[in-house]
């Protein structure tokens, strides 16, 4: 009986005073929130829901360049523009590839986290990049720590992956709707493995879109157990 009680993120509580630390809500940057006015009803839903605070992680790639000085002249144009009270806070999303390495080395990158010394990173879902661990030995050398964004989404690794990464001091970062099924059955059991195994450290929401966020936040398909494991701690 305990197992077939139901929520979804929106009835279960679990986003009251939360920090997403992943999302797509700086405007007409990228692939995410396009326009001023849906970045403030994004956040107007979270605010909603009870989420506290938000780390804006636009990407940047080799197919979306985004220069840093030109993300924090739009971070203060939403901040400007945004009279709610969810706190907001800059970084980005980080694809290894060439342009990350020529941005490490000049020392041209927007932290993560609260110590300033992480950096949040991403790889193709399909395939690692190209010397995948020298990369990450390149950035802890730059004595920054890796955040890998949603590593249940990556195709390519196995357990013996996961577990690699995290005795090197690699940190993960859970979408938390891949627990929900947005990204496929194979994510949303990894999610689960690595949450039971106590490997995530951040959670986010990873929102590119407030139709699909709203979709997935109000999908009831979270088990009162789920959510336990979710409220622990690490």
């Amino acid at each position: 009986m305990f197992f077939s009680f139901k929520k979804s993120y929106k009835d279960s509580g679990y986003l009251e005073g939360f920090t997403d630390w992943h999302s797509h809500i700086l405007p007409d940057v990228d692939d995410g929130i396009k326009t001023m006015q849906e970045a403030i009803d994004v956040l107007d839903y979270y605010e909603s829901l009870g989420i506290k605070e938000v780390w804006l992680t636009p990407h940047v790639m080799e197919d979306i360049p985004n220069g840093s000085s030109c993300l924090r002249q739009r971070f203060e144009e939403l901040c400007s523009s945004y009279s709610g009270k969810v706190k907001l806070h800059l970084a980005a999303e980080y694809m290894l590839d060439n342009l990350f390495l020529e941005r490490l080395r000049d020392g041209d990158l927007l932290t993560y986290g609260n110590s300033g010394k992480q950096i949040l990173v991403e790889t193709s879902y399909v395939q690692a990049p190209y010397g995948f661990h020298n990369i990450l030995q390149e950035i802890k050398d730059a004595d920054l720590t890796p955040v890998l964004a949603h590593p249940e989404r990556y195709q390519y690794m196995n357990w013996n992956d996961y577990q690699s990464l995290i005795a090197k001091g690699i940190v993960f970062q859970l979408n938390i709707l891949s627990l929900v099924g947005a990204y496929g059955s194979m994510a949303q059991d990894k999610a689960f493995e690595l949450l039971e195994e106590g490997y995530y450290t951040y959670h986010g929401t990873d929102v590119h879109s407030l139709t699909s966020v709203m979709r997935l936040m109000e999908k009831k398909s979270l088990k009162k157990s789920d959510i336990a494991l979710l409220r622990n701690p690490y």
